[in-house]
């Protein structure tokens, strides 16, 4: 008799180890409340790449003149055009995953599954019908949700979560963006690209502030945006906020050491307040507890390297996993293969130490491994080194030089440690330092590998040569 594996959430991590139990002869249920993809591919991941390259197609057609283009016309955006063009991408990719289910005999119910016991499963269908749902393995993929911050409370026309932005039927005039995270960075860069008046407010003293961001990809980001008339404000936090007709109005305060500096505080306005700051996850009403499932203090479920959960029988995956992790679809989707394998008996462990990050800003970034600083608190001998993008043919042909590459490599061996890409198509080069720490490469082997030219691949190559004290153009 086959296993019965049940699967709450069918984001990028639910679906996926749909897939992979199914392929392996596993009776799979995939229970979802609200649409196949999740977050990632209804209100993060693909909306703001299509909003992306909607913004990054009218800053072509406003430089149009540098490449020998007369243009006669003032290029802008037609939003309803836009979420028109965003609900049709969105509609494909929830058509090619019902296929994919579809073909491997996934049953999927639509609706909020609830724990019951141990083994089963109640789910009330979005029809009102009641599902019994028995199970041999569970896999928790509930992801996570915009944080509520009461003093910013959401209202979906004025003050507005990530979830709220993509749905806008207008570009507002002023944007003001309070964390300068991945999230909030993203979005300063796609609304300044498509006409708004963008201010960012980050309370950390640098934008991204990650451990695995490379300082010098946050400078270089913070001088294009400063370029491009983004207005930021780190080292600051929003006090107040308050939503008046047609108007947000905010207080703004200076962080110093020891707490706010609250003589230093300013009035702002804008038209609409966007909160990037934080997430929650959905984790609560689901009956975790009557099956002896751990959640930390802040509801983050607690798992091993082999993704199983306090209860044997329960594995959790994605975002429900917490910051202590790595919250990205690519992430999940690995630990969705991982825990469907272990459903079924394997032992397979789950490893964070090489996994790449994709940041949509304008330059993108794309960045694996250790950054400098993590490197040097953790190797006795490293070098960092650096080559710009206006080194490369490529880039000046594009007409995008702003930018460079960094490799971290541990001095005599060679060894790669980190890659940190900031410029064009970043979050496509990235997959090349990626598949070479797996692999073990050195920077001797990527020097010795013949790259195509003209391309902006060729910047690893002249940052691995550079590394070996061998530069041609770098």
């Amino acid at each position: 008799m086959n296993i019965k594996i049940a699967i709450l959430g069918a984001g990028p991590g639910g679906y996926v180890a749909a897939i992979r139990a199914a392929q392996r002869g596993a009776d799979v249920t995939l229970i979802e409340k609200e649409q196949l993809g999740g977050t990632c591919l209804n209100w993060g991941c693909i909306p703001s790449k299509v909003f992306k390259q909607t913004a990054d197609t009218l800053e072509t057609l406003r430089n149009a003149g540098e490449f020998a283009i007369v243009a006669n016309t003032k290029p802008h955006c037609d939003m309803p055009a836009l979420l028109a063009r965003k609900e049709r991408i969105i509609g494909i990719q929830v058509g090619g995953i019902q296929g994919l289910l579809k073909k491997h005999a996934v049953r999927c119910l639509f609706g909020t599954g609830i724990v019951t016991a141990n083994h089963l499963l109640s789910v009330r269908e979005n029809g009102g019908t009641e599902t019994e749902v028995a199970w041999d393995k569970l896999i928790l993929a509930t992801g996570s949700r915009p944080a509520a911050i009461p003093a910013f409370p959401f209202d979906g026309r004025q003050i507005l979560s990530s979830n709220d932005i993509f749905s806008l039927d207008s570009i507002p005039e002023s944007l003001t963006i309070v964390g300068g995270g991945v999230i909030g960075c993203e979005l300063a860069c796609i609304f300044q690209g498509l006409g708004s008046r963008v201010t960012l407010i980050e309370a950390m003293d640098r934008l991204l502030p990650l451990p695995s961001v490379d300082e010098e990809c946050s400078k270089l980001l913070l001088r294009e945006m400063k370029k491009k008339k983004i207005r930021v404000l780190t080292g600051s936090t929003v006090t107040s906020a308050r939503a008046e007709t047609n108007r947000v109005e905010l207080t703004v305060g200076k962080v110093k050491p020891g707490g706010r500096d609250t003589a230093a505080a300013q009035q702002e306005s804008c038209e609409k307040l966007l909160v990037c700051i934080g997430r929650t996850p959905n984790s609560a009403d689901i009956g975790l507890e009557i099956i002896g499932v751990e959640c930390d203090a802040r509801g983050w479920v607690m798992a091993d390297s082999h993704l199983r959960t306090t209860n044997e029988d329960v594995y959790a995956i994605g975002d429900l996993l917490g910051p202590t992790k790595i919250m990205l679809a690519h992430v999940a989707s690995t630990e969705g293969e991982i825990a469907a394998a272990n459903c079924l008996g394997d032992q397979q462990e789950m490893h964070y130490d090489i996994v790449p990050s994709a940041i949509f800003t304008m330059p993108e970034i794309g960045t694996v491994g250790l950054s400098e600083s993590e490197a040097r608190a953790r190797f006795p001998e490293i070098r960092a080194d650096t080559v710009l993008f206006r080194t490369l043919g490529k880039a000046q042909i594009i007409g995008e030089i702003a930018g460079q590459a960094k490799i971290i490599s541990e001095s005599g061996t060679g060894r790669i440690l980190g890659v940190h890409i900031a410029g064009p198509h970043a979050t496509d080069l990235i997959a090349e330092a990626t598949l070479a720490m797996q692999k073990g490469a050195t920077v001797h082997d990527l020097a010795e590998t013949i790259h195509a030219h003209p391309t902006l691949a060729e910047i690893m190559l002249e940052t691995s040569l550079k590394a070996l004290d061998r530069p041609l153009h770098g």
